[in-house]
């Protein structure tokens, strides 16, 4: 716990240090950021977090940002004098896709910051020695002995009929703890663990409304107010590695850190696509899953959105304008706290956008607070199941995103291990069960675009 959070203090000091060498503050010298630089240049670690690294990219991120703001006030201007663009919009093109590379560099050194560590930072602890041995054991030639006492000290409220072994707590938290870091949704939204098969929620839609009452008159009744039911229901998922039994006989691998990243990286992807686009059919309900209208007959229990003005594309003229309009779409009591949702490809072109006057531009970077920077003020979350712009897409969203999507896990992560239907080969059949959805319908807005006012 010490390290991670040491990682995590580290990572929040240089971020803090680039950007304010990046905005020209006066009280941090380039050269102090040089010697931050010079980092990269020898060894600084934390637990396996390349301080040097992290440095060196945010180094890069700001001196892309400033190349990318001259080419593309180049661009600007080459366009309104009749110029060829042709090679300022490939500069262009080639510095969002570094920029957008910076940013998943970045992203890869915080998954491993935020990791918790499967045997180097626990292995003088007991409990992550018995589950290294027991699941060694257990992978290699099938023995459960170990496994058996450390399912029944795990107390997990799910059992598994057909001889599965339930992963006790260290290896289930690692499983979640990679899986947060893997999208933004999983990391953006509220998560519970449950011991049914569903999740409930009563939510107040609508609430009382005062009035005037004359002197010594009666008023009579007045609206009452009203409810809605939010029901989140969990589904079984699986993920399969198989290994060679030459491979487990050999056994020279960390087979609970490799068991674990195999699962880890399935259950992320599969669930992070379907936190975006699933129907809640079997599955999570993503949310873009839902009945979309627009916000000017928005109604719970549909998806509120506005016209960007343009269909695949952004509005030619103004474009910021409706980027502002989606986010004052937002009632003001959830815009604290509140993140922008789109993918790389859709940041790369909001990067170009200014302000009214065209002098100053909306997005900066800033890894303080995200990766994908900052625009219009709040932070920019990166997650490729988001839709790429074509006609009639939402591919950029707005919202408090803690209050308005709920994931919602069955507890427990079952194994199962299988030699005998595959020759030569061992099957590990880990499953979940988990569901989600949007428990809170008025929480975030999301663009479509389409031509039309917004």
């Amino acid at each position: 716990m010490k390290s991670t959070s040491l990682k995590y203090a580290l990572v929040a000091v240089l971020a803090l240090f680039a950007v304010a060498a990046i905005a020209g503050h006066p009280i941090l010298s380039p050269d102090l950021f040089a010697d931050l630089g010079a980092l990269g240049a020898v060894p600084f670690m934390v637990g396996d977090t390349d301080m040097g690294e992290l440095t060196k990219l945010l180094q890069k991120q700001g001196e892309a940002w400033e190349e990318f703001k001259k080419t593309n006030d180049a661009l600007v201007k080459a366009k309104a004098d009749g110029s060829v663009v042709s090679d300022l919009q490939a500069k262009l093109d080639k510095i969002n896709t570094d920029m957008a590379a910076i940013g998943k560099s970045m992203t890869e050194i915080e998954k491993k910051a935020g990791r918790p560590e499967l045997s180097a930072e626990n292995e003088g602890k007991q409990g992550w020695k018995d589950l290294n041995v027991a699941l060694k054991a257990f992978g290699r030639d099938g023995d459960n002995s170990k496994l058996i006492a450390l399912h029944q000290k795990a107390m997990n409220s799910t059992s598994d009929p057909d001889g599965g072994y339930l992963i006790i707590p260290e290896l289930d938290l690692s499983i979640d703890r990679i899986a947060e870091t893997m999208g933004a949704m999983s990391r953006l939204a509220s998560n519970v663990t449950i011991g049914t098969q569903k999740w409930q929620k009563m939510v107040k839609t609508a609430g009382m409304a005062m009035r005037r009452v004359g002197n010594g008159a009666t008023g009579g009744e007045t609206t009452e107010p009203t409810f809605a039911q939010v029901e989140i229901e969990v589904f079984p998922a699986e993920v399969e590695p198989w290994i060679h039994n030459e491979t487990l006989e050999d056994a020279r691998i960390d087979l609970a850190a490799d068991l674990a990243d195999e699962a880890a990286i399935g259950f992320a992807e599969g669930a992070n696509a379907e936190y975006i686009t699933g129907n809640g059919v079997g599955k999570a309900r993503g949310i873009l899953g839902y009945t979309m209208a627009h916000n000017s007959a928005y109604a719970w229990g549909s998806i509120g959105y506005i016209r960007s003005g343009k269909s695949a594309a952004f509005a030619s003229v103004a474009p910021a304008d409706r980027v502002v309009s989606l986010q004052h779409a937002l009632k003001a009591q959830y815009r604290p706290g509140a993140a922008w949702l789109t993918n790389d490809t859709t940041l790369g072109v909001m990067r170009q956008m200014k302000d009214g006057s065209g002098a100053y531009y909306l997005w900066q970077p800033d890894p303080a607070a995200a990766f994908g920077g900052r625009f219009l003020g709040s932070p920019v979350e990166i997650d490729d199941n988001m839709p790429a712009l074509g006609a009639g897409s939402y591919s950029l969203a707005y919202g408090n995103w803690q209050r308005a999507y709920q994931i919602v896990t069955r507890s427990g992560t079952t194994l199962i291990r299988d030699n005998i239907t595959a020759k030569g080969q061992t099957k590990f059949n880990f499953r979940r069960r988990f569901g989600a959805g949007v428990k809170n319908f008025e929480a975030f807005k999301v663009m479509a675009f389409v031509t039309g006012t917004a």
